[in-house]
Formats: structure tokens, C-alpha cells, sequence
């Protein structure tokens, strides 16, 4: 099996509402009943842009929704049915091929199928900066960042995905994906975020050491951010 990131770019004509319950619930079926392996929807609904502080982006439109999909092959002729759906529902959509890599699993808020997962689902996409190496890239992110994120932050899901390649052309050129699950407190608390409710000094700490340990690998002018609910539509197994 081989897993791809699709991200997705809402048609403005479309109400936000109206297209994070499409791509959600009749779009997401849809891709379960052709035989996706395992679906979930993140969209950047009215409960999730209680969080809009947090939302940053590198080109406009920004991205709105992301739906992360476990296929049999990710060759394209196999992934064609798929790629009509989405491409249908969305107004751009673009398709990664991606390692998946789990650092932490949501246990204190397990998804159940077809309902909002109860947390605040950050998804970031960015680039290896031209400044250093892919090696010493990915060496920085996986082996060394990935504690720090945990020790600063109020995360209690934490998946990093890898691009193998981008499946789509003119796909925006990430190098990673990743996505975190942070307690519903923190779509509007930064305390709540960094792991600092009631402590200032704890906060400023944080952030400090996150930013400074995110400036060695990520160009953040060139970060996307987007802030969503998560939807379990089909688990995988």
C-alpha cells in the first residue's frame, strides 16, 4: 500500500460550510467506496478558524482542506478514479506520494468513524531551504526537532509524512506534511498550545525553543499552515 496527501483548494463560489461537509461526508464516502484503503478528511471549518491566528501560507489561495488517503498504488492509472472525485469537489487540488512516520498516537481523544475528532488538527507543509543539505534536512526534522516539538508543545498526535514525490502537476514543492493534534483549548490559547496554562514564563520558553529550533530547517516564509477539524471516515484494517 502506498499513502497520498491530497491538498485542497475550495472553489470561492462555494460557502465554506457547505464545502467542508461535501468534501467531509459525500466526497470522502465516495473515495472509501471505490476502495481506498483508509480515508480521513481534515477541513478548515467555522470551529476550526476559531484558530486562524495560527493559519500561514506561502502563495494565495491558501489551502483549506487536506484528505489523506491509503491506496493499493499510487500509480496513476490505479489513482485516476480517485483523483476525479477530489477534482471534482475541489477548485485545485494537489497529490503527494508520502512515507508516513508516527511519532505519536491520539490517545487522549481516539477518532471515532464519521464524527469531529475532539482536538484542534494542525497541518504544515514546507520545504528543505536551498541554505542546507536534504541530509542534514531530514536529520534536523526527524532526529532532532521532532523532541523538541514534543516537549514544548501540548501535542498528543504527531505524524510526520515525508514527500516521496508530488503525484500532480503543478503541485507546490513540499518536502514534508505534517500533522498534530493539539487540545480544542488551543485553538484559542497559546498557553493551551505550548503546554504553559497559567505560565508566562513557561510560554515565552517555548515558543522560543520552537522557533528557534523550527529557523534551522524551515524557511518559514515559505511554511503553509493550515488549521482543521479531523474526520475519521474509514480506518485502516
Amino acid at each position: 500500500m502506498e499513502k497520498v496527501i491530497y491538498m485542497l483548494w475550495r472553489d470561492p463560489r462555494e460557502e465554506v460550510e457547505t464545502w467542508c461537509k461535501r468534501i467531509r461526508g459525500e466526497v470522502a464516502d465516495a473515495l472509501a467506496k471505490l476502495g481506498a484503503r483508509f480515508v480521513q478528511a481534515n477541513v478548515q471549518d467555522g470551529v476550526a478558524l476559531q484558530g486562524a491566528q495560527y493559519i500561514q501560507t506561502s502563495h494565495q489561495p491558501a489551502i483549506e482542506g487536506v484528505l489523506q488517503l491509503w491506496l493499493d498504488s499510487a500509480n496513476d492509472e490505479q489513482r485516476k478514479p480517485f483523483d476525479a472525485v477530489i477534482g471534482a469537489a475541489t477548485w485545485r487540488m494537489a497529490a503527494y506520494l508520502v512515507s508516513e512516520s508516527q511519532l505519536l498516537f491520539n490517545d487522549r481523544h481516539p477518532p471515532k468513524v464519521g464524527q469531529r475528532t475532539e482536538c484542534y488538527a494542525q497541518i504544515a507543509a514546507f520545504q528543505c531551504p536551498p541554505r542546507i543539505s536534504k541530509a542534514h534536512w531530514l536529520d534536523t526534522w526527524r532526529n532532532s526537532h521532532s523532541q523538541i516539538a514534543i516537549d514544548t508543545q501540548d501535542t498528543f498526535l504527531y505524524v510526520q509524512n515525508l514527500v516521496v514525490r508530488p503525484l500532480t502537476f503543478g503541485a507546490p514543492p513540499y518536502d514534508a506534511i505534517v500533522e498534530e493534534g493539539f487540545p480544542e483549548a488551543a485553538l484559542t490559547s497559546a498557553h493551551a498550545f505550548y503546554d504553559a496554562v497559567g505560565d508566562d514564563a513557561k510560554l515565552k520558553r517555548n515558543v522560543d525553543a520552537m522557533m528557534e529550533s523550527c529557523a534551522r530547517f524551515i524557511d518559514l516564509d515559505k511554511l503553509d499552515v493550515v488549521v482543521t477539524s479531523q474526520y475519521l471516515v474509514k480506518p485502516l484494517g
